[in-house]
């Protein structure tokens, strides 16, 4: 029988699209996954919207490339790869190449290269395009540059689609505007979204906006999930009892572990002890976090993918789309909240080696991290209908000059206008943001759907890490792996018996990385410039701090977030008694030898040595904050330091009798500081003993600095030299 017309098209399609494979990944001896090929053939032969959804290493990546390779030998326009991660387009610009495909990218490291990378897109010199969601939404990209490639694009790729949902561990509010794109796209645009992360409702509420288009029908959309199981990911749980134990587990096993890996850490404080404590340890390794610089970012991300360090102890920065096969171990120091996210990071390791090692690390502290990241989640209506009335219609306000007149910090104050944006009720410009008039209603229900599924899916990894039972089927079982079979069992976890971690550390060891973790003192640096827009709340505060009114820069025990003293300080500050009020009293006794020990090395404190041998103080007097939370606490400490410091205590910065309740915390830089500049003044009979001294100005902790800041003014203005802020915590 001759074979029809269609069957040999199809056999010709996969023949090709094997070609393109092979060349892409460098090896004659491979071929595409029934899933793969359904998915290349639906979007080349039938311009289809389809999503797949399976895990890390399957090969996702191979299916917008192939395809690309295949449409643009058919004559159809670019590929739009909308990419979340800056690691995730490096390595697909170099997978791209392979297969001899010209990628380029517009992002936030190569800002420099944008108009030479729009002139070749323009002149039809670019196979693939990877951008951010957040270009999406930058007025010149999404007003002249998007249309055109919207217009002409042979395919559109959404790459970590589960960001799309509000359900995803990863939701980005620029994301919602794929939504969009999606509805403006012509016609036999072919659409793909990828993601490892999803479970089932995910997986159809990113289905669902798949589906939508400008026209009267809304498309099919095909499915293709697969199974979660990595046969080569051996995990475990190991229970230690402190921050000391688990750098000491860390110290002495990763050197024993094959080959190279990633240590995650829940904040940047965290990530960076752990790297600095590792490193005396003699390992080779370093800190890798959202606040590392981008060239940065990239040699290390090169230095882990060469073998050069043994680990990179980094936050999620370094997650989706991170590629490095022989990737050998990933260890959490804490859990992640949620187990998609943990799924997620787990499955970098063990790509392509037969064993990779996963332990998890909880720690106690983990709950007070989720919960302030919870705490960051949408608005309530008030303060989003407060931004919307405080908006222009016509000319745009910057973030900065919209801070002035709103209570928000600024990161959650650009995610709240990236969600309105997207709901039409405002639109960002050039210059800044304005308010389209349109109406908008808050759907209270649906903020508190999603906050209810992120505490669910908080009990869900304390679950998974007291489960008896496997930890891949408690893995696959919660994010609805669709052939995950009642009874099935690994075989190669620590509850199958399949893998043996190193044990507990030994009491020197923990000793020792106690003594690491037991090193005090960082330095808390002055502000040097007022925020914009004060005048708007009524506060005569503009530009650069004068010289004669700044601050020196000061010192803490350490910051909350991280590990060490930070328990100790978390203890002391989150206390709250049965009706919830900040329990108070005076300073810990081994926080005062902590403070003692910073005072000790802190050599702006000190001037020489007297005949006798005794030191010699550098400051001439100590003057408090008073604490509305904590008054027994600033009592207590302030003239302590004084006495230790043998020095007069002057007085104190106190709150006005008019407004003694504490200011908020949890607002933006600019109403922080109007609240903290109408609040603070200098207590009858300081300034008088101040003409010339040079002081330590003592407070309990500091967050944005600006209590710091107003007061070292007045001290300043009041005739001292110089101040040097003392602190126990950072926040």
């Amino acid at each position: 029988m001759v074979p029809s017309p269609a069957v040999t098209a199809a056999s010709s399609l996969r023949t090709d699209a094997e070609a393109a494979l092979r060349r892409l990944v460098g090896r004659e001896d491979v071929a595409l996954r029934e899933d793969q090929w359904s998915a290349i053939d639906a979007l080349v032969s039938r311009s289809a919207r389809a999503l797949v959804v399976q895990r890390t290493g399957w090969g996702k990546s191979a299916v917008y490339f192939v395809a690309t390779r295949l449409l643009r030998d058919r004559g159809a326009g670019p590929t739009v790869i909308v990419s979340p991660l800056l690691a995730l387009m490096r390595d697909q610009i170099a997978a791209a190449a392979r297969a001899g495909i010209r990628a380029v990218t517009v992002n936030s490291a190569n800002v420099t290269e944008w108009d030479g990378v729009h002139a070749a897109i323009a002149a039809g010199e670019v196979d693939v395009l990877l951008c951010s969601p957040e270009r999406l939404n930058n007025p010149q990209f999404r007003d002249e540059v998007l249309p055109r490639l919207a217009a002409d694009a042979g395919l559109v790729v959404i790459d970590e689609a589960h960001c799309i949902s509000d359900w995803g561990h990863d939701f980005r509010p620029d994301y919602r505007r794929i939504r969009t794109l999606l509805a403006d796209l012509p016609a036999g645009i072919p659409v793909l979204a990828t993601t490892a992360t999803a479970n089932a409702r995910v997986t159809a509420d990113v289905a669902e906006q798949l589906s939508v288009t400008g026209g009267a029908a809304d498309a099919d959309v095909l499915v293709l999930r697969g199974p979660l199981d990595r046969e080569s990911l051996h995990l475990a749980v190991l229970d230690l009892p402190d921050p000391a134990a688990r750098v000491a587990w860390l110290a002495s096993s990763l050197g024993a572990m094959d080959g190279s890996g990633i240590v995650y850490c829940l904040t940047v404080s965290a990530a960076e002890e752990v790297a600095s404590q590792l490193r005396a340890a003699g390992l080779e390794v370093a800190a890798y976090t959202g606040q590392t610089d981008p060239a940065e970012r990239e040699r290390l991300e090169g230095d882990l993918k060469d073998n050069r360090v043994k680990a990179l102890i980094a936050t999620s920065a370094l997650g989706m789309g991170f590629d490095k096969p022989d990737l050998a171990f990933v260890v959490h120091l804490g859990a992640p909240s949620s187990p998609i996210a943990y799924y997620q990071q787990v499955g970098r390791a063990g790509r392509g080696v037969d064993r990779a090692v996963v332990v998890l690390l909880p720690g106690r502290e983990d709950r007070a991290i989720w919960e302030w990241f919870g705490s960051q989640a949408f608005p309530p209506e008030e303060t989003v209908r407060a931004t919307l009335a405080a908006l222009p219609t016509d000319s745009p306000l910057s973030v900065p000059a919209l801070e002035a007149r709103v209570d928000l910090r600024r990161s959650r104050l650009e995610s709240m206008l990236k969600v309105l944006d997207v709901d039409g009720a405002v639109r960002r410009v050039q210059g800044g943001w304005i308010a389209t008039g349109a109406p908008w209603g808050y759907d209270r229900d649906r903020y508190a759907r999603v906050a209810a599924a992120r505490q669910a899916e908080e009990r869900t990894m304390l679950d998974y890490q007291a489960a008896s039972g496997c930890r891949m089927a408690f893995l696959r079982r919660v994010l609805d792996d669709p052939e995950l079979a009642a009874d099935w069992s690994c075989g190669r976890c620590d509850r199958c018996g399949g893998v043996t971690v190193p044990a507990a550390p030994s009491a020197d060891a923990v000793a020792s990385a106690q003594a690491g973790l037991d090193r005090v003192g960082i330095e808390v640096t002055a502000r040097r410039q007022w925020p914009t827009g004060m005048d708007a709340l009524g506060v005569d505060l503009r530009g650069r701090i004068a010289p004669g009114e700044q601050a020196s820069a000061g010192r803490a025990i350490a910051r909350l977030d991280g590990l060490g003293w930070s328990g100790a300080l978390r203890d002391l500050f989150e206390a709250r008694d049965a009706d919830g009020a900040p329990v108070d009293g005076e300073t810990p006794v081994p926080l005062r030898g902590a403070a003692v020990r910073v005072l000790e090395d802190w050599e702006a404190l000190w001037d020489g040595v007297d005949p006798d041998g005794t030191a010699r103080t550098a400051v001439d007097a100590v003057v408090g904050v008073r604490s509305a939370t904590r008054p027994l606490l600033a009592a207590h400490l302030a003239p302590g330091l004084a006495r230790w410091l043998g020095v007069p205590f002057a007085g104190w910065v106190a709150p006005r009798h008019d407004r003694p309740g504490p200011d908020r915390h949890d607002v933006n830089s600019a109403v922080r500081l109007a609240g903290v500049a109408r609040r603070l003044e200098l207590e009858p009979g300081v300034a008088g003993d101040l003409d010339g001294a040079r002081v330590m100005l003592v407070d309990d902790f500091t967050d944005s600095g600006w209590t710091l800041t107003v007061a070292a003014r007045m001290l300043r203005q009041a005739g001292a030299a110089s101040v040097l802020p003392f602190v126990l915590g950072v926040r």
